[in-house]
Parts: structure tokens; sequence; C-alpha cells
């Protein structure tokens, strides 16, 4: 079968085996493929990329040297079972899966790593017990995009951000376009967003970003960032009027005062270069919450000093749980989530290595698919 793989950061089009798929496994014939902006880092940074994995208990994440068929979203359709499965779905049945596998007792990252190849071929193999079937009327385009929306409702969850909080998302590449998405779907009633490119700022509108703006002549932070003599002097006013009550047992009121504290600030930080994280600890409001989505591939610093005057609430997202993905799934299924806007090309195989080249330059695109059939 056709495939594309990737070796020392050099994408072909080549023959290689039709995968068999061993015990508890399905063959899936690819419908279409996405290609995740993890995909254009690792394909350059790998070596760095192992590395970390390796020290979090992965050893068999693609290196240097190796020769690896990538892409991790994706949907396709049963083409055959593995020895040893519960057979739940006819062939041709259409599903998503997450992208793990078991060889063995070895649980691999599907489309990153050279023993568990991924999508961008006509056929793959996931493991039956992860894989979810796609409801009917979704096309396999939007099927596709289930894995890249479930990492930004993860990331959402992880800021644990209310209606009536103010969320900025800082990047408006693909990722940061499915925050916006999913901020949308929970409701948040002010989604700010900033991105360099007019491209992806029309698509973060399309996306359901209320206001957009381009750093450069304008910035996000406007109205929301106070000084922090402003903040104290507006404490020390309340408590002046409050320990003027005669008998209020003032502390009393400033729990309460507490509890029921003003709507704040969520930023989602979605580029992932050095220097972006420095920047937002550096001018986002007093007592933010910053989650960090953008996968920095380089060493980065921030000033501690900075995010503990201003109390910044730093916080990781990385992937997403089962139930995550199957409630994307399900979302994108009952129109809650509309990700066509994130949908600005399909290519075959034979394409996707100019994809990568466009996705590399910020411009007009944000998740351009995979066609395996697309000659």
């Amino acid at each position: 079968m056709k495939a594309v793989t990737v070796q020392d950061g050099v994408l072909s089009v080549a023959e290689v085996p039709l995968p068999a798929p061993g015990p508890g496994q399905v063959r899936l014939r690819v419908t279409r493929a996405g290609i995740c902006g993890s995909d254009l880092h690792v394909r350059v940074h790998a070596g760095a990329s192992a590395d970390v994995a390796a020290e979090v208990g992965y050893p068999d994440f693609m290196r240097p040297g190796h020769r690896v068929v990538m892409g991790h979203e994706f949907t396709g359709v049963v083409d055959e079972y593995g020895p040893g499965c519960r057979r739940r779905w006819r062939p041709g049945q259409a599903l998503v899966a997450l992208p793990l596998i078991r060889h063995g007792h070895d649980v691999h990252m599907i489309g990153l790593s050279e023993h568990a190849p991924g999508a961008y071929a006509e056929y793959m193999l996931v493991a039956e017990d992860t894989a979810m079937p796609v409801p009917a009327g979704v096309s396999p385009d939007l099927a596709a995009l289930t894995e890249p929306l479930a990492v930004a409702r993860h990331a959402v969850g992880r800021g644990q951000i209310s209606r009536r909080d103010t969320a900025v998302v800082i990047g408006c590449g693909p990722i940061g376009l499915a925050t916006i998405l999913m901020l949308k779907a929970a409701g948040v009633r002010r989604i700010i967003a900033g991105d360099y490119a007019e491209g992806r700022r029309e698509l973060a509108r399309r996306c359901g970003a209320h206001l957009v703006v381009d750093p450069a002549t304008a910035s996000p932070w406007t109205g929301l960032a106070s000084s922090i003599t402003d903040v104290y002097g507006a404490g020390l006013d309340a408590l002046h009027r409050l320990r003027g009550v005669p008998g209020l047992p003032w502390w009393l009121a400033v729990r309460a005062a507490r509890r029921l504290a003003t709507a704040g600030v969520v930023v989602f930080e979605c580029v992932g270069v050095p220097g972006v994280l420095e920047d937002i600890v550096t001018h986002a409001p007093i007592r933010s919450r910053v989650v960090v989505v953008g996968v920095c591939m380089e060493p980065d610093t921030f000033r501690p000093a900075m995010a503990i005057n201003k109390e910044i609430d730093l916080r990781f997202s990385f992937c997403y749980d089962p139930a995550e993905f199957r409630e994307t799934l399900h979302l994108i299924a009952g129109g809650r989530v509309d990700p066509r806007p994130l949908i600005t090309d399909v290519v075959g195989l034979d394409g996707v290595a100019d994809a990568f080249d466009r996705l590399s330059k910020p411009g007009d695109h944000a998740k351009i698919l995979v066609d395996p059939a697309q000659g």
C-alpha cells in the first residue's frame, strides 16, 4: 500500500507492507487524516521530542534516523479484524480511535513511533477497545477533527473557565482555533483572540471569537489589566468602608466577597515559541489562570518573581481522556461545535510534503486534511 513516510525530516510517498491486525486490533481503510501542529514540530525536532518522551517513560518515540508513517488525527472504515476481537462493527463502519495501540505488553503512540504507523497511509491499525463509531451524518472531514478538538476540550477544562470569565486566546493556529470553538461551546461570553496573521484572525472570527486583535497594532489586554497599586488601593478603600460600619465583623465580609469574586481572566497560550510565556506572565491581569497548550520544543524562560507578584496560576495541558474524546465526537455530531472553518484544504498522499511546507508558514491555512484516495 501507499503511505507517506518521514525520515530525518524528509517526507516521501513510499510503498509499505499492508498492516496485518494483531490480537484486539482493527485494520481501517483511512478516509481522512489531519496534519497536526505537533507533526510539524516533530518533523524538525524529533530528537528533542524523543528525549522528553523518554524522560516521562516512553522510549519508542520517533528519533532522527527512524522511518515513520505519521498521522494521529484520523477516521477510517472497518476493513479487517484481528484475532480476539469482539467485532463490534460491520465492515465499512466509520470509526475514530484514540491514537494509542498495544503490541504485546508495549503501548505505542500511533503516528509518532516506527512501531505504530499512522494515518498518512491507505490503511492503518487501531485498537478495537479505543475505537468509537462515527454517528450517522458526520462526514470524514469533520470526524477526523475529533482528536485535535478533544485536545482543545481538555485545555478548556484545565482552565476551569466559567461563562462569565473572559478568555484570551494567544495564537490562532489550529489549536488556538479549536480552543475558540470549545470556549464557544462552553458558553463563554467574552473570547478575545490575538494573532499576527490576517488570515488566521479571520478564521478566529468565524470560529466565534468576540474580539480579534493584531498584536502588532493593538493589545489583547486592553481593558483587562490593572496595576498592583490599583488593586491594593481598591482593597484599602473597601476595608475603610467596611470598618466604618459599627459592629460589622469586617473579616466575615471579606470572606464573603472572596467567595463572590467577580469574573476573572483565563489565558490560553496556543503558540509554542520561546518568549510568549514571558509576555503573557508580564501582561496578563493579576490572578489570571494561564493554560499552556502550544508545544514549545526549545528551552524557554519567564520571570517567576513577576508571576508571584501577580499570583498567576500557570497550568499545562497535553492530551485528553477517552470520555473527553467521545464527548467531542458527539459535540460535532450534534452541531454544538462546527469545525468547518478550520478546514482550509484537502490533499492526497502526494500533497502531504507541500502541505507541511505551507503550514509551517503562518498565513491563511489552519487544518489541511489528507485523503489517501485522492489522486
